[in-house]
């Protein structure tokens, strides 16, 4: 993994930490947050750095990286299998794309020992627990939640990452996971990171499934733009995912000149971005893009989120 990543070791039973701050106040000049970050000790302090980074510095990387994040899951079979058999990626796409992204918010937002942190916690695992889900999908799962938006603010995002943000990532996560119930989350960045591709290597394979959940997901990234841009969409996606991915959902090979275009404009992006002033209210859990809630927070709390608990509103 990344060179200035440092090995650090974790117990594996529930912790209790400092809740993030709610009111985080930045240092001077545009690298104010992460002069804020550096004083901070990514092993004990994760929840605030990582409210940090995900709700003030990097909002909108964030929150693209976690939908290729989720979009990646989808290329093991075992996940595709279980999702396509729900039928809720072919029904409600939207629904399960909102209600995975609040509820994960929640968690970064408020902390995962919140009120707000505990209930989305119980709605995750409730809605987990409908399904025979093995640990190891639910392992590489989490990963992805620590590694994908890592990778991709590595490549897209205005700045380098600091340290203890990539630490911070790491320990925020495990915590989540062993608050889910899952079990031999590695005891390190490094080993975590080194399951991950592993798992990747291994489990990246076609099914049916896997082409059946990626295109419910790609026509969902169309949905959300003009009709007449549903191929540039499509194109853009494609160019986007890497070569394994493409062969496990049985999607076209990516142009490489799209690829170009589109890595160019978000490095032409970030370069705007590194000239805005520092963000002073954080962007976290209030999605102005969720289509299934409208207004949310306002008005929810998180365990209005996720599948229904009564069988006669599923058809809602």
């Amino acid at each position: 993994m990344d060179g200035d990543a440092v090995t650090l070791t974790s117990t594996r039973r529930v912790q209790t930490f400092p809740a993030p701050d709610r009111d985080p106040h930045a240092r001077h000049g545009r690298l104010g947050w992460v002069k804020v970050i550096a004083g901070l000790d990514p092993a004990t302090r994760h929840q605030d750095i990582l409210r940090i980074t995900a709700g003030y510095e990097f909002p909108w990387d964030y929150q693209r990286s976690l939908e290729f994040a989720l979009f990646r899951t989808y290329c093991v079979p075992s996940i595709s299998e279980l999702l396509a058999s729900t039928g809720e990626f072919e029904h409600r796409p939207q629904k399960r794309y909102d209600d995975t992204a609040l509820l994960m918010g929640e968690l970064v937002e408020h902390g995962y020992d919140s009120e707000r942190g505990r209930q989305s916690l119980r709605n995750i695992n409730r809605m987990h627990g409908r399904y025979a889900i093995s640990n190891d999908d639910m392992r590489y799962v989490l990963s992805t939640f620590v590694y994908d938006p890592i990778d991709w603010i590595d490549r897209y995002g205005w700045r380098r990452l600091h340290p203890h943000e990539r630490l911070a990532s790491y320990h925020f996560y495990r915590q989540v996971g062993i608050r889910m119930g899952i079990k031999d989350i590695p005891d390190s960045y490094q080993d975590y990171h080194r399951f991950k591709t592993d798992y990747e290597r291994e489990h990246f394979v076609y099914s049916g499934d896997n082409h059946r959940i990626g295109t419910y997901t790609l026509r969902l990234f169309q949905s959300w733009y003009p009709a007449v841009l549903e191929r540039p969409v499509a194109t853009g996606v494609y160019a986007l995912i890497d070569e394994r991915m493409s062969n496990a959902f049985g999607f076209p090979a990516g142009s490489a000149r799209v690829r170009a275009v589109a890595e160019a404009g978000l490095r032409a992006r970030s370069r705007v971005v590194r000239l805005l002033p520092k963000r002073r209210v954080s962007a976290g859990a209030g999605d102005p893009n969720n289509r299934t809630y409208p207004g949310y927070p306002v008005g929810y709390c998180p365990r209005d989120l996720g599948i229904e608990r009564a069988q006669g509103s599923l058809n809602a």
